[in-house]
């Protein structure tokens, strides 16, 4: 099922038999497989709003991302929460959509800096899973009461309703950007490191570590953007700044190879085209280096890439193998697995039972029949 429109997309919803696989462009197949006649949102497309100086864009859930970057760019814009693109790490196909986006919260080495996908969502538009149309939130920041079916939405999964059109706000890009690198720092070393770039008055927008980096060695990456003078300034105090970790340290300046680097860490490049299973965990920064070492001592052939600081890290694994752990104050995704493993393995990390409880009083707000995505997300 392919709607045109949001009234033709609540017909289906309200009118279906049975389970539905909601989609957008298909390229984030990510969660249990789902069972069901497929719903995708891919024709409902569009820029319907954008205004420049408002720093705002309003458009259908199925415009491709391409499309929303396009028109962006063409202002000297950008969605600033740096979105993945999953096809190259998952091997699927298609075109993302800027519902996709919104509905796997999905952000980029920048939400160090400037927060989420959920943080940049202004309002949403979407069908429940009785059929019916609601909306939330509008076209400028504001504080709301009940519920915020806005941050809701955002990491929903299509689990609590089809999103029909989302409001965003946008980001100018910068005049200037650099990149410090720290060559050969282990990963204690590493996160002491970006720890320290991002407590400093010097606006970090990225701040990544490669154990195995493209050369075979470990590079570091810190990021700085703006204005021409104010990057050089502050990449000169960097390099002060780390010069009592022992690593040598460069300075990039080159733009094609800042934009290679930062969408190599970006889309996770180190570990496509793997045929082991790909985890991601969010934890503290601190925490990061051990529960490493810790996967490393029953895994040694692992991959590691090190994300916003220390806070997100990338796991290759043998495949089959399951790497969510109890013992930490964080959360585990299985993003990358055979259907087999999807199957048998949770993609998401078990919530508390108080979260359980809240997590299934919303589905049965918004999904009465529990026909949108089931058993997606455990």
């Amino acid at each position: 099922m392919r709607p045109e429109n949001e009234a033709a997309m609540a017909e289906m919803v309200k009118t279906a038999a049975g389970p539905l696989r909601v989609i957008g462009g298909g390229t984030r197949d990510i969660g249990a497989p789902v069972e069901g006649e497929t719903l995708s949102t891919a024709k409902m497309s569009g820029v319907s709003l954008y205004e420049p100086g408002a720093l705002t864009i309003v458009a259908g859930a199925g415009t491709p991302l391409a499309e929303i970057e396009a028109v962006l760019a063409a202002e000297e814009q950008r969605l600033a929460f740096e979105p993945m693109d999953h096809r190259p790490l998952l091997g699927t196909s298609g075109e993302p959509t800027i519902g996709g986006v919104v509905a796997a919260n999905v952000s980029g080495p920048r939400r160090i800096q400037v927060g989420s996908c959920r943080d940049s969502l202004l309002g949403v538009r979407f069908v429940d899973g009785a059929g019916r149309v609601l909306k939330n939130g509008g076209r400028v920041m504001k504080n709301v009461t009940g519920y915020d079916l806005v941050k809701l939405m955002a990491g929903s999964w299509g689990t609590l309703g089809v999103l029909s059109e989302v409001s965003l706000k946008v980001q100018a890009i910068p005049e200037a950007s650099a990149c410090v690198l720290l060559n050969g720092l282990d990963d204690v070393a590493a996160v002491n490191a970006m720890s320290m770039a991002l407590g400093s008055p010097y606006d970090i927008t990225g701040a990544a570590h490669a154990p195995v980096g493209v050369d075979g060695h470990p590079v570091t990456m810190i990021r700085i953007e703006g204005l021409e003078a104010s990057v050089a300034y502050r990449a000169e105090k960097l390099k002060a700044l780390f010069a009592k970790t022992g690593a040598e340290v460069l300075v990039e300046r080159t733009p094609e190879k800042l934009t290679a680097g930062w969408k190599w860490v970006r889309d996770a490049e180190l570990m496509q085209g793997g045929a082991g299973d790909v985890w991601r965990y969010s934890l503290k920064p601190s925490d990061a280096p051990q529960v490493v070492a810790d996967i490393q001592e029953q895994h040694p052939e692992i991959k590691v890439l090190y994300d916003w600081g220390g806070g997100l890290v990338w796991v290759e694994a043998p495949a089959g193998t399951d790497l969510r752990r109890s013992e930490f104050a964080g959360h585990a995704t299985l993003v990358r697995a055979s259907n087999a493993t999807r199957r048998a393995v949770p993609a998401f990390q078990p919530e508390p039972a108080p979260l359980v409880t809240i997590s299934k009083g919303l589905r049965a707000k918004f999904d009465p029949r529990g026909i949108l995505n089931p058993g997606l997300m455990g």
